[in-house]
């Protein structure tokens, strides 16, 4: 089994501009954890829930008021992001894929293009799993 096997194909995307406000909505709306950020076409770094929390809204509304936290939500992604990514190419064997995962301590990885960076899909620890009951449920 590979990667293009069990990944989320054409997933959501967003643009380093991309406000943390507006990828936290659009998150929590599509019900996602892991989200691409891609400049011009590539891949620049995925960005997770975990990212987000990372804006302490209760301490900041809390020690600096409201409008600090306006004007934290309205940070672009890609002041905050780091650009560390870590990714798997479509044929990528799921073994692979896991040991990324896990030696990693992430739980999604872009599947890309290795030529042009761009993203074709996603796979996350959700995705493996799904997989694995598959097999699990043919075999039973």
């Amino acid at each position: 089994m590979i990667a293009r096997d069990v990944m989320t194909a054409d997933p959501l995307t967003v643009t380093p501009k991309a406000s943390i406000a507006e990828v936290w909505d659009l998150m929590r709306e599509v019900e996602v954890r892991h989200v691409p950020v891609v400049q011009d076409g590539a891949v620049v770094v995925m960005l997770s829930d975990r990212d987000l929390a990372r804006v302490d809204m209760a301490r900041l509304l809390q020690s600096e008021g409201a409008d600090a936290l306006r004007q934290a939500l309205a940070t672009p992604v890609g002041e905050v992001m780091t650009s560390d990514v870590i990714s798997v190419e479509p044929d990528t064997e799921i073994a692979d894929v896991i040991g990324l995962l896990i030696d990693r301590r992430i739980g999604a990885l872009p599947v890309i293009d290795a030529d042009t960076r761009e993203v074709l899909g996603i796979i996350s620890y959700v995705d493996v799993l799904r997989a694995l009951q598959s097999v699990l449920d043919e075999e039973a």
